[in-house]
């Protein structure tokens, strides 16, 4: 092991340490020593760094810039050991931060990427029941896709109906209740996995093929695929799965769907949000705000209810 392999090592130690997971950075900044490695540098420049990050070509200036902010941190801790280390300042690469404008799928586009996942090949069928589960998983409970695939078996209650999530984007754990049907969909996921695999070498609920933790840059390169082959993803030239709608975007729709018929239905949606952005692990309803700035009908909906109100307050 080089010297670079072994300081990533510490540095992702260190950093799980004090509660971050850390799993996709740590696999990307190994990427980054293996580039370090190939070009026979023995510790990191600024010049490497920003080589290194604006790969590929074709990425948005967004990916290069998180991809050269994972280095910035760890070249300030790399720092501290190796005086030779250069931290790339900040600014280099920069791209103005925008939220993606999330897709809200309807009832027949998530029916038809459940049927399409159910399709995908695997000897022993597991592969496609653990995506399906995943998207359904989603759609019911509005989790982030990394706090599904996080979840362990003693997360999830099949009796109770309630999961656990641990550890989330902003250190903050939670209890999710679920509705029945989903504990139900849980619970025939569970059965046939451990009939498929009865014995792994893991914890985690949502298992792949070989009984592995799903990881989350595969999981979200399957739903592309899989959105591409019934239309939800345009292709782009270079690009086999597509730009279009994400993983992620199930869980926009959650929250979406419970806001517009609280709206519909005339409930006091102010009074209404705290609960639900605790219910989505949310650090506050200012996050939770956003869908309706970002939802043209939810928008619509919360201006109609302002002036109603107004009406109602002015009479």
């Amino acid at each position: 092991m080089s010297t670079l392999h072994d300081a990533l090592k510490k540095y992702v130690s260190a950093r799980r340490a004090l509660g971050t997971q850390l799993r996709e950075p740590a696999m990307t900044l190994m990427h980054f020593v293996e580039f370090l490695e190939r070009e026979e540098a023995e510790f990191i420049t600024t010049e490497l760094a920003v080589r290194w990050a604006r790969q590929p070509d074709r990425a948005q200036r967004a990916t290069w810039a998180r991809r050269l902010t994972l280095v910035r941190g760890f070249a300030a801790w790399q720092s501290a050991i190796d005086t030779r280390t250069e931290i790339p300042p900040r600014g280099i690469l920069q791209a103005r931060h925008r939220r993606k404008k999330p897709h809200i799928f309807t009832d027949q586009e998530l029916e038809q990427l459940m049927a399409e996942t159910a399709q995908l090949p695997s000897p022993t069928g597991l592969r496609a029941l653990s995506q399906v589960t995943l998207i359904g998983l989603l759609a019911a409970t509005g989790l982030r896709p990394g706090e599904a695939l996080a979840l362990d078996l003693h997360d999830v209650d099949l009796q109770s109906g309630i999961l656990a999530v641990r550890k989330t984007k902003f250190g903050k754990s939670r209890f999710v209740p679920v509705h029945d049907s989903t504990r139900a969909a849980l619970a025939h996921y569970a059965q046939r996995r451990d009939e498929a695999l009865p014995r792994r070498g893991t914890q985690a609920f949502l298992v792949s093929e070989r009984g592995r933790r799903l990881h989350p840059s595969t999981t979200r390169r399957t739903f592309a695929k899989v959105s591409c082959a019934i239309g939800l993803r345009t292709p782009v030239e270079g690009r086999r799965i597509g730009r279009g709608p994400r993983l992620q975007d199930i869980r926009h729709t959650f929250a979406t769907r419970r806001l517009i018929e609280w709206y519909r239905a005339g409930v006091d949606v102010e009074l209404q949000m705290p609960k639900l952005a605790t219910y989505l692990g949310h650090v506050s309803s200012a996050n939770t705000y956003w869908y309706i700035e970002a939802v043209p009908e939810l928008l619509q909906l919360a201006t109609e209810e302002s002036v109603a109100r107004q009406r109602g307050g002015a009479s």
